[in-house]
C-alpha cells in the first residue's frame, strides 16, 4: 500500500468556515484508492519540514491570524518555494492565498508576502460575499463556492477558473485563483472539496498518478454527487430567473 502524506498547515489559526472538511474529504477519497493517507496538523510553534510531506493544505482565517501566519511562513519562504517548484502538491482556500503573492495589504499596513507568485493584495472598498460558479480547464463539470473576503488581487497569469458568476481576482478581471506546476490556490471557501466531488476526484487521480498507481474510478451515486446536482439545479434556475 502505498503512503501518501499530507501536511494540514496552522490548522488552528487558518480553519474558518470549516476548511478542514476538504482534509477530510480528501482523505476519504484517497482511502477509497488503498492509498495509506498519514496527515499531521502542524501549526507555530513546529518546525515544518516542506521536503518531508507530498501534499500541503492551508485554509481560511481570521486576518489577524493571517498576519501571525505569514509572519512565522516567511522564516522559511525558499523552503516553501522550492516545494512548489519540486512540484509538491498545493491546496490553499480562502485568504490563504493572499500568504504566497508579493505583498499584502491590511489596515493600510503593507507586509511582504512569500512571493511566490507576482500578484499583490490591496483591500476593496465593499466586502465581497456571496455563492460563486466558475469553469476550470482541470474537469468538464464546473465548479461552485462561496467567497466572504475583503481584499481583491491583481492578475497573475496562472489562472485556475474562468468566472461564469461571481468574482474574479477583482471586479476587473473574470479569471480566478492559481493553478501552477501542483500548486492550486483559491479565494473559494465551501469547503471547496466537498461541494465539488468531481473536483476532488481530479486531486486523487493526480495523486494516483503522482504514486504510479491505477486510479479506481469513484462511485458517482453518493450523497457528495447528488448535493452537487442538486445544489447546481437551483442556482442555474436562480441565475435564469
Amino acid at each position: 500500500m502505498k503512503k501518501f502524506k499530507i501536511a494540514y498547515l496552522y490548522y488552528d489559526l487558518m480553519n474558518l468556515y470549516g476548511e478542514n472538511g476538504n482534509i477530510r474529504y480528501l482523505e476519504k477519497k484517497l482511502k477509497e484508492q488503498d492509498i495509506d493517507v498519514q496527515i499531521e496538523l502542524l501549526s507555530i510553534p513546529d518546525k515544518i519540514d516542506y521536503k518531508k510531506y507530498d501534499f500541503y493544505y492551508i485554509g481560511a482565517g481570521s486576518e489577524k491570524n493571517e498576519i501571525i501566519v505569514l509572519k512565522d511562513m516567511l522564516k522559511q519562504k525558499e523552503s516553501i518555494i522550492n516545494a512548489i517548484n519540486d512540484k509538491k502538491f498545493f491546496l490553499v482556500t480562502g485568504n490563504a492565498l493572499e500568504l504566497f503573492g508579493k505583498n499584502i495589504t491590511i489596515d493600510d499596513q503593507q507586509y511582504e508576502g512569500i512571493n511566490a507568485y507576482g500578484y499583490s493584495v490591496y483591500p476593496e472598498k465593499e466586502r465581497i460575499v456571496g455563492e460563486q460558479y466558475f469553469k476550470t480547464d482541470l474537469i468538464a463539470h464546473n465548479v461552485i463556492g462561496f467567497q466572504n473576503r475583503t481584499n481583491v488581487m491583481s492578475d497573475n497569469g496562472d489562472n485556475l477558473f474562468k468566472v461564469i458568476q461571481g468574482v474574479g481576482y477583482n471586479h476587473d478581471i473574470n479569471f480566478e485563483g492559481i493553478h501552477d506546476n501542483n500548486f492550486y490556490g483559491t479565494y473559494l471557501i465551501g469547503p471547496l472539496l466537498v461541494r465539488n466531488p468531481y473536483l476532488c476526484d481530479y486531486f486523487v487521480k493526480e495523486i494516483c498518478n503522482y504514486l504510479n498507481i491505477e486510479y479506481k474510478n469513484p462511485d458517482t451515486s453518493g450523497l457528495a454527487y447528488k448535493a452537487y446536482n442538486e445544489y447546481l439545479l437551483n442556482f442555474l434556475k436562480d441565475l435564469n430567473s
